[in-house]
């Protein structure tokens, strides 16, 4: 067993330095370096770009290889890590277990920023615990209903009137979905990324953990209907396409591929679910030649209540540049971040000032995208999907993802794969408190707490 370990400590620092050989380099090595490990969206260029105008004393490049939150954090824990990296929603607790970031919320504070009263409140989770904040929101987004215009003239619909509901919606989308003597789908009414189903959920009313995170509800009765109504849109309505005619649609092929691209080509849908970030791959016009969208407010169904999501940044808490990655987190949160964001539709800026400025509604660059405010009254009206500090999110979402999938796939009763989904993630939490005596005291602590406030009802 000690052979083991002591071989794999040898690759782990094998690795390490094989990883620090691969690191970006500055392109002028008289200024700070400065990593930034976050995805290959073009749109990062011109964020970097500005950045390093505004900061001759620092070189900021871009990691676009070691952005899964498992290598970030071997590779800090290494000390070869990223000086700032992105994670999403529920990635917090690792990131605290970790080690590898740490209370920012003074330095933020000096540069005059304050999380909760400058940014949107979906997205505040992301980087804030017991009100402190570890990271910046790097981004903001809420999804909304695009439309293929040429589609609803040729199917002679006029655009929905908003609001509305989901019933409405898949009464448009079987009128909008065109399908051949051989039963083939020509044309579906609707596309939806699966990896949206939480949106369902809290449309349905329900929520994937309790509001303090001590267990997973997902396999409540309004959770299970709203991951029915998605499973129904497949299966049931057939107004989106199933696994395999998704398979069979599929675009290849760069950044945002995926649904974005079989939106977007082929006109095989006349409308999708999805974000305004969408549009940083729907305006390649020598991609997408000829594609004229508009966009109106997602239908509703327990209330008009959407799912806010988007991305934070963070400072490497072993990073030894830590106050040049904090420049660059306050940096986010300015106005000339803020604008270039919102310029280049990579969702919304995450300070909301920016989106009631002058030249948010318009872009005159883009003089045909006249439903910007969609997206802003869209993320006003959003929640977070809320997430639990007593269990390891990556090992969450892998539960989830599979009973998800199988559902999917119509390999599961969406009941069935909710309470299997449920029980299997209460047991990692368990696990978790049992690894971990401070983080269980944390837990029992609140949970006694909850029960004596329903006692007292």
């Amino acid at each position: 067993m000690r052979t083991f370990f002591g071989l794999a400590l040898l690759a782990l620092l094998a690795l390490g330095g094989v990883a620090a050989r691969l690191r970006p380099r500055p392109a002028d090595p008289r200024t700070v370096p400065l990593v930034w490990a976050s995805d290959d969206n073009p749109a990062r260029r011109d964020q970097i770009d500005l950045y390093n105008r505004r900061h001759p004393g620092q070189t900021l490049s871009l990691d676009p290889n070691n952005t899964g939150l498992e290598k970030v954090v071997v590779q800090s824990i290494a000390g070869v890590g990223p000086d700032c990296f992105d994670a999403g929603e529920g990635s917090l607790s690792v990131l605290i277990a970790a080690g590898i970031v740490e209370d920012i919320t003074d330095d933020l504070a000096r540069r005059g920023i304050v999380i909760e009263r400058d940014t949107w409140p979906a997205v505040q989770s992301i980087v804030l615990r017991d009100g402190r904040a570890y990271g910046v929101p790097t981004n903001a987004a809420a999804d909304a209903i695009f439309i293929n215009k040429a589609m609803f003239r040729e199917a002679g619909e006029p655009f929905p009137k908003t609001p509305w509901n989901w019933n409405e919606l898949v009464s448009l989308a079987k009128r909008l979905t065109v399908r051949g003597p051989d039963g083939k789908a020509k044309r579906f009414g609707l596309l939806v990324d699966w990896n949206s189903w939480p949106g369902f959920v809290i449309q349905w009313g329900g929520e994937v953990f309790t509001p303090d995170g001590t267990r997973c509800v997902v396999d409540s009765p309004e959770a299970i209907a709203g991951v029915q109504f998605l499973h129904d849109l497949i299966y049931v309505h057939r107004v989106m396409p199933s696994p395999v005619e998704e398979a069979a649609i599929a675009a290849s092929g760069g950044w945002g591929s995926g649904v974005i691209t079989q939106f977007g080509g082929g006109r095989k849908a006349a409308m999708a679910f999805g974000g305004r970030w969408w549009l940083c791959t729907l305006r390649d016009r020598t991609q997408f030649p000829g594609l004229e969208l508009t966009a109106v407010e997602a239908p509703t169904h327990a209330g008009r209540v959407f799912h806010g999501y988007g991305k934070g940044t963070f400072v490497n808490a072993r990073s030894p540049r830590k106050e040049a990655a904090l420049d660059l987190l306050a940096y986010m949160m300015g106005t000339e971040y803020g604008q270039l964001i919102n310029d280049q539709a990579d969702g919304l800026a995450p300070t909301r000032a920016v989106c009631y400025a002058p030249g948010y509604d318009r872009n005159p660059k883009f003089p045909e995208e006249d439903y910007n405010a969609v997206w802003r009254a869209t993320l006003e009206r959003s929640v977070p999907n809320k997430m639990s500090p007593y269990v390891n999110s990556q090992a969450a979402n892998r539960i989830l993802t599979r009973q998800m999938d199988l559902v999917k796939n119509d390999q599961k009763p969406v009941a069935q794969a909710l309470r299997d989904a449920a029980r299997e993630v209460n047991a990692e939490i368990a696990a978790t408190l049992e690894r971990n005596p401070a983080l269980k005291a944390k837990w029992l602590a609140v949970r006694r707490a909850a029960d004596a406030k329903a006692g007292a009802r």
